[in-house]
């Protein structure tokens, strides 16, 4: 391994590959990717339906072949896999641990691309029994990649975000139909018509104002799903099901940062960067998913592309400097990025904003509860 690269990737989705073929391009060589996977490519390796590519590949394909053309773009010997991040320290020391034991790296500059995680069941203060069959979307799009039979065929869609409605179409693929998927809110948080999509082309249902309580077990059989409890304004009730799947709510992966202070914004809860990507620790920058709750494999490809320009940039002695000026938010703008504006350096970030509560009025049928990117 590469133990002293000049620019250090954390992450090899969608972002990271794209920064390392935008350094080449740069003529800087000297790049090392860690990937905690076996595999680098990001979530869209265990996405089977045909919906990347089109914008930055100008081709549909499905997230296994767009995860492999990615990896075809950069060097392989630049990307270290089975390698995870353990500390970032504050002279710019890297631990990593890898299959032959632990190293420390001492790069010029980290790029932090490590994308999101779902928030788990504990993390969602859902109480109730511990049977097996209740796990995440990409625990699903793990089980159907590894060409894994499933063991449930009456689950309950936790969600409506962008991400239920394909897990759903995984299922269906699979001929199974969910028993109906459960919304806390008023509209569907995935942009379009979503209750309309899954009445009609997954046949089943959007429980609306229904927010889950409890995972009940089968009596005389603690291992099994038998039902979950659901609260909404006529009550609760229990509605029969053997599988629980959660999807969505999306936190970006900022825990190879918890040690630094400052380096993570309150109001997104991902890094911290200011127009060019830098974050408050000038050796340290960040891009793709990170930064925020999810956005597609193709914008987190752009700005993993764009902080890579950015960095070349530092590292030529351009765009350095210059006191950096927090962004404070207030009222239903409940993120903003860039969170800082840095005296100099070239603006390279493309300003994005998400709500705090939907933008459009009542009587429309779908919103996004996140809000929407816009500049």
């Amino acid at each position: 391994m590469n133990l002293t690269p000049d620019v250090l990737i954390v992450g090899g989705g969608p972002a990271g590959l794209a920064a390392a073929r935008q350094f080449a391009t740069r003529g800087i060589d000297n790049v090392l990717v860690v990937e905690r996977e076996a595999e680098a490519g990001g979530i869209p390796r265990f996405c089977p339906h045909p919906t990347f590519g089109v914008t930055d590949f100008f081709r549909p394909m499905s997230g296994p072949s767009y995860a492999a053309l990615w990896r075809q773009n950069v060097d392989p010997a630049k990307i270290a896999t089975s390698t995870t991040v353990t500390r970032i320290a504050r002279d710019g020391a890297v631990t990593v641990s890898t299959p032959e034991g632990e190293a420390v790296l001492l790069p010029r500059r980290v790029l932090i691309a490590t994308g999101i995680r779902e928030r788990s069941r504990a993390a969602r203060l859902v109480s109730g029994d511990r049977p097996r069959n209740v796990l995440t979307t990409g625990a699903l799009q793990r089980l159907i990649a590894e060409g894994r039979p499933l063991p449930f065929r009456r689950p309950v869609v936790v969600g409506s975000e962008m991400i239920a409605f394909s897990a759903a179409l995984s299922l269906r693929d699979h001929a199974i139909r969910p028993v109906a998927m459960l919304e806390a809110g008023e509209r569907t948080v995935s942009i379009g018509p979503g209750a309309l999509f899954a009445r009609t082309v997954l046949r089943t249902s959007v429980l609306f104002g229904h927010r889950l309580l409890a995972i009940n077990a089968a009596p005389g059989d603690a291992a099994a799903v038998d039902s979950v409890t659901v609260e909404s304004a006529s009550g609760r009730r229990d509605i029969g099901c053997d599988a629980v799947i959660f999807t969505g709510e999306f936190v970006p992966e900022t825990s190879v940062l918890s040690g630094l202070a400052g380096l993570v914004a309150p109001g997104s809860l991902g890094a911290a960067v200011d127009q060019s990507w830098r974050t408050p620790d000038a050796a340290i920058y960040a891009a793709g998913n990170v930064l925020r709750g999810v956005e597609t494999a193709a914008w987190s490809a752009r700005e993993g592309a764009a902080a890579a320009d950015a960095i070349a940039d530092d590292l030529g002695g351009l765009g350095r400097g210059g006191r950096r000026v927090p962004i404070d938010i207030a009222g239903p703008i409940r993120l903003l990025i860039p969170s800082a504006l840095s005296g100099s350096g070239r603006c390279r970030c493309r300003c994005a904003w998400r709500a705090a509560l939907p933008a459009i009025s009542r009587s429309a049928p779908t919103a996004r509860r996140s809000g929407a990117p816009g500049g």
